[in-house]
């Protein structure tokens, strides 16, 4: 049987919203397993300057982040959609093994298959050193925060 991640292309206005919150809160885990079963197993990335192929070098990349960035969470927000594309803005705080907190501020072109698997991800991400007393991300969202977009700066 097929692999299949609802909800499918053509997106809505919800189905859209719910496909970002999915990958937010898949992302905010750091299972790097969990998180490729999204992917089709052919998927291609770009992120920032690393392109990657397929779902096992998804999970080698993912590793290796979380190993980088630590405590990591992450807010997304839908900021357009059209068939099977989606488009969202992204917000995420991490530390590095020094204590140096980051906020890392970026951009994805997201591209679906007919059965809900992202085939194509395409991110461009800027870091900005923060004080550990700047942190506005702590964690993942709770349910009531579900929708509330994330604020510039």
């Amino acid at each position: 049987m097929p692999e299949d991640r609802p909800p499918h292309p053509p997106f809505t206005q919800e189905t859209a919203l719910h496909k970002v919150q999915a990958a937010e809160d898949a992302w905010n885990t750091r299972d790097p397993h969990r998180v490729a079963l999204a992917y089709t197993p052919d998927s291609t990335w770009r992120n920032r300057d690393t392109f990657v192929h397929g779902r096992e070098e998804i999970i080698a990349f993912l590793t290796r982040k979380w190993e980088r960035e630590l405590d990591y969470a992450l807010r997304k927000s839908l900021w357009s959609f059209h068939g099977n594309r989606i488009a969202v803005r992204f917000q995420y705080e991490c530390h590095d093994a020094e204590g140096q907190w980051w906020r890392s501020y970026g951009n994805e072109l997201w591209e679906f298959d007919e059965r809900g698997l992202m085939r194509r991800r395409e991110a461009s991400i800027n870091d900005v050193a923060i004080p550990e007393t700047d942190r506005r991300i702590h964690g993942p969202r709770t349910e009531d925060e579900y929708g509330v977009d994330i604020p510039l700066g």
